[in-house]
């Protein structure tokens, strides 16, 4: 009675190893191409502030050289952040054209020839190269949140946390090495500015394969971020105009414009404000790439700051506190203690960019209203943001002085804590009250 037992016990046994060997061979490509993919979709999000994070260290001999007024050099600065909003929205039509993967690829090619551009003499090639970049940019910005939630739905924490940890790794890099690298080579600011077209072009390269999967993975190219057909029909202007009607979108819209005003002042006039102070402009692009290190650290946490700490609005007011502690050092003493102020400041806007994009990803139901709310906070919200850098050039022109426009900065950081208990409020967009 045993043996019959015995004797198929073994090939159970048998049978049951075999079985699971070959199941893993089969996610093992899929993993290897959801790391490449993910890879892929940082590297092009590294790409996404380097071409606006290099000019601002340069800005003073960019002026001089091509005859730039304060306000000049204000306005150069201002054109990216312009570019980011009135571009987005530009990219809803694009996506259903080209398809959201196809789309990156081209804006990255974008990318590289405007940061070329930009680097030919004259004012009219700096600006338009400029503007090219920028709008290059705004697609891409738009397109980022889409993609996390279509193609990383399962690890949209940690891709968001990626995604802000390239944004703020790209800015670091770029602020940081700029004026070293011109003092090393003995280049000017056209040829150091042309080098940041080679890692755009590399992102370019290394996203390509996405687009051969992106084909694979959906039958209808023109709009792959859509599962089924359905959602076409409820995804046209009907899903847009009832956005602009919705509480929560304006708040996420508002907390995303107000915390990148804050951000992109900050970028464009720190290095002068410092130098103003009698810091040399080397130490004073490094202060702002060191701002950058916290930030990168802040950002990446943010996603799980934003599930784990309650109450929901901790997490932003932690942020605006942070950026006051920043923005008050800068009043009182700005060189003794900068390296204290640009640690609270890089924590602080770190942790506000990553909440703010995981706002877009976390108040929209799908992958389809999160590129319509995408669209709309990063449109409006980079509209209002475009205030900043104009706005902090002309007060500082009209006051001689760097108070005021600090102090205008305090104020923002109010109107953008009350932004975030509406953008923090655990409801999606367009959901029934």
């Amino acid at each position: 009675m045993n043996s019959p037992i015995a004797q198929q016990a073994p090939a159970a046994r048998q049978s049951a190893s075999q079985q699971p060997s070959r199941q893993p061979s089969r996610p093992g490509p899929a993993g290897a191409r959801t790391v490449r993919a993910a890879l892929a979709f940082s590297l092009a999000a590294l790409n996404l502030r380097i071409a606006v994070a290099s000019l601002s260290p340069l800005l003073t001999e960019v002026e001089h050289d091509e005859h730039l007024s304060s306000f000049g050099g204000g306005a150069l600065s201002t054109v990216p952040v312009v570019c980011f909003g009135a571009f987005a929205f530009l990219a809803p039509r694009l996506t259903r054209r080209f398809g959201p993967h196809h789309l990156l690829w081209y804006a990255l090619l974008a990318l590289t020839g405007g940061i070329l551009l930009r680097s030919v003499p004259g004012v009219l090639a700096l600006f338009g190269g400029t503007l090219i970049a920028g709008a290059a940019i705004a697609v891409g910005n738009v397109l980022m949140p889409q993609l996390i939630k279509h193609d990383f739905a399962g690890r949209a924490g940690l891709m968001l946390g990626c995604y802000s940890l390239a944004l703020s790794g790209g800015a670091a890099l770029a602020a940081g090495v700029v004026v070293p690298l011109e003092s090393a080579t003995g280049w000017g600011w056209r040829q150091v500015l042309a080098l940041w077209a080679i890692p755009s072009l590399l992102a370019a390269l290394a996203w390509l394969p996405e687009l051969l999967t992106s084909d694979r993975r959906s039958p209808n190219r023109r709009s792959p971020s859509r599962p089924r057909q359905e959602p076409v029909k409820q995804g046209g202007a009907d899903t847009a105009g009832a956005l602009w009607r919705d509480r929560t979108a304006w708040a996420v819209t508002l907390y995303m414009g107000l915390q990148s005003l804050g951000y992109y002042a900050i970028l464009a006039w720190l290095p002068t404000l410092l130098r103003d102070h009698g810091m040399s402009g080397s130490q004073a692009g490094w202060m702002l790439s060191f701002s950058s290190f916290p930030g990168m650290a802040a950002s990446f946490a943010a996603p799980w700051l934003q599930q784990r700490l309650r109450p929901a609005y901790l997490a932003p007011l932690v942020a605006a506190l942070l950026c006051a502690t920043g923005f008050v050092g800068l009043l009182t003493s700005p060189v003794s203690g900068a390296y204290l102020w640009m640690t609270a400041l890089g924590l602080g806007q770190g942790l506000a960019i990553g909440l703010a994009l995981g706002y877009i990803v976390a108040r929209s139901p799908d992958a389809h209203h999160t590129g319509r709310l995408s669209t709309m906070a990063q449109g409006i919200g980079y509209l209002i943001a475009c205030l900043g850098p104009l706005g902090l050039g002309l007060l500082h022109s009209a006051s001689g002085g760097w108070s005021l426009p600090v102090a205008v900065l305090l104020a923002v950081l109010v109107a953008q804590t009350v932004a975030a208990f509406g953008a923090s409020r655990n409801r999606h967009v367009l959901a029934p009250s």
